[in-house]
């Protein structure tokens, strides 16, 4: 059997559910850890958002205060922008299970794609603290804060830490990572239900400029993220199977 048929076999099996649920599971764990331990410089962070606002305004892509004054004026809306802001891990991880139990052809390179933008991202939050519209852009308002589902006290206990890793969004990167998962795995077969599946960044998109969580330049870094993150996949992938097929065969049991 080919080494792709013999994976899809593997993701089926219980022993291969468990597997990648380990691994899928250490790599969020870490990269939680790590991401929480990013962005503590203030000043730095404070110092790159008045950089990335200066140069939207040379751009005209300044349109943060903006979105933020016409979310904040719609007091229903508001509030479904936040719960949405909050709970999209819920769309994450539930196209992640429906990839792996209906589409596990192409399960492994989506997989990929996700965990090499976890790896991608985190020395640039490292290198690059970026304080958020709602922190750093006067005459911003904190919908977050305003509405948040998970309280004050966590808001500020553990939501806070990573306020400070603004560039690239993650809300948008994770969001276009399901698009991007839904649309492999349905391109083929259902064109027209795999571009509906970029709806989903565009609503992120649309949230974090109207709660004042990210810039337009944030959002574009998360576009380049996921086309790095999709090279990197596609490169790991091609050394797989060239190792796969450079590897002596597996002697039957019982032969010399």
């Amino acid at each position: 059997m080919a080494p792709a048929g013999r994976y899809v076999d593997l993701v089926k099996t219980r022993s291969g559910v468990l597997l990648e649920l380990v691994f899928l599971t250490v790599c969020l764990v870490l990269f939680s850890r790590l991401h929480a331990a990013a962005g503590r410089d203030l000043a730095a962070a404070a110092a790159n958002a008045l950089t990335l606002q200066s140069m939207e305004h040379a751009m005209h892509l300044d349109i943060e205060r903006a979105a933020n004054a016409w979310l904040t004026a719609r007091e229903t809306l508001s509030p479904f922008a936040v719960y949405v802001y909050r709970l999209y891990y819920v769309v994450v991880a539930g196209t992640l299970l429906w990839v792996s139990l209906r589409h596990a052809d192409v399960y492994r390179r989506v997989r990929r794609t996700m965990v090499a933008m976890m790896v991608l991202v985190l020395p640039i939050y490292w290198a690059i603290p970026m304080s958020p519209p709602r922190f750093a852009l006067p005459g911003t308002v904190d919908l977050v804060a305003v509405h948040d589902i998970v309280g004050q006290a966590a808001h500020e206990s553990w939501i806070r830490p990573t306020h400070l890793t603004a560039m690239p969004s993650m809300h948008v990167g994770w969001s276009l990572w399901c698009a991007y998962a839904v649309w492999t795995a349905l391109r083929a077969t259902h064109p027209r239900a795999a571009l509906l599946a970029w709806a989903f960044p565009l609503l992120m998109i649309a949230i974090v400029l109207g709660t004042a969580n990210h810039y337009v330049l944030d959002i574009a870094g998360s576009l380049m993220l996921l086309a790095a993150a999709i090279g990197v996949a596609s490169l790991w992938g091609r050394l797989t199977r060239l190792s796969a097929v450079s590897a002596p065969p597996r002697r039957p049991p019982g032969r010399p």
